[in-house]
């Protein structure tokens, strides 16, 4: 007979408000321990992507950027402030679908997603107006995931992942959902190719996207607006951990129809 499983999704309370330069892995032990909460081996810290970013110093202030002719020219066409829509043009590969109030991109890291991920939301900097600071994506958060393992697991003495999530939106489907950007010890995808299903058909396109599974439900718990948390403790996760790539989670252009 099947054994019973969980999944359980902690969130991590007593984090301060993040700056550029600060150590995350000391800080989410720090909380961890105040709220007296053991990690254990297997365990997956799932991080919004936003604190990431903000330890990282990825804070910049619109008066400081100088708009292109080409930021100029978009700006005009879809209703976006022009240094606003420089730092997407600077932060993308390419431009994909505009429309009035919405420009979606091919970030540098591969991902498709609205304003090559510069968010305005709980975002202040150390001077000038608050609507003028954005935040950027890591420049390269399975790189970022790294070095976040690395510290969580000194500090904890236990064999964990790390996953840095966003919330994006999704073709076809309305609404933000969380999403992979970044891993470390834990599989982007679990193939199911050849495997069995209950009645011995062997599967032959399973793809899962663990990871974003993972992402998805943690960022319920995180929560979108002035929740405060984000850093959720994962355990129970079905699948073994491993050395993965977050950009595996997208799909090759030749193999994209939409694209």
């Amino acid at each position: 007979m099947p054994r019973s499983k969980s999944l359980t999704l902690s969130t991590v309370p007593n984090l301060p408000e993040i700056q550029p330069g600060d150590d995350l892995p000391a800080l989410i032990m720090n909380a961890l321990a105040q709220d007296e909460i053991s990690v254990e081996d297997g365990d997956i810290f799932v991080i919004a992507q936003k604190i990431v970013s903000k330890s990282e110093g990825r804070l910049v202030n619109l008066s400081t950027v100088i708009p292109s002719p080409k930021a100029l020219e978009l700006a005009e066409r879809i209703e976006k402030r022009p240094e606003l829509v420089e730092l997407i043009l600077q932060e993308s590969n390419e431009v994909l679908r505009t429309r009035p109030g919405t420009i979606i991109v091919e970030h540098k890291s591969g991902f498709v997603c609205a304003n090559a991920g510069i968010d305005h939301s709980n975002v202040r900097g150390p001077w000038g107006e608050p609507e003028d600071w954005v935040l950027l994506l890591p420049e390269d958060a399975d790189y970022s995931a790294r070095v976040l393992r690395s510290g969580l697991e000194r500090l904890s003495g236990k064999r964990i992942g790390v996953l840095i999530i966003d919330s994006h939106g999704r073709a076809w489907r309305n609404g933000i959902v969380g999403t992979s950007i970044g891993l470390a010890g834990i599989p982007a995808l679990v193939d199911m190719r050849g495997k069995p299903d209950r009645f011995n058909y062997s599967l032959r396109v399973t793809l899962i996207a663990a990871a974003d599974e993972l992402a998805a439900g943690a960022s319920l718990m995180m929560g979108q607006a002035a929740e405060g948390t984000p850093v959720i403790l994962a355990r129970g996760f079905p699948y073994e951990l491993a050395e993965d790539r977050a950009f595996r989670l997208v799909r090759e252009k030749q193999l994209d129809l939409f694209r």
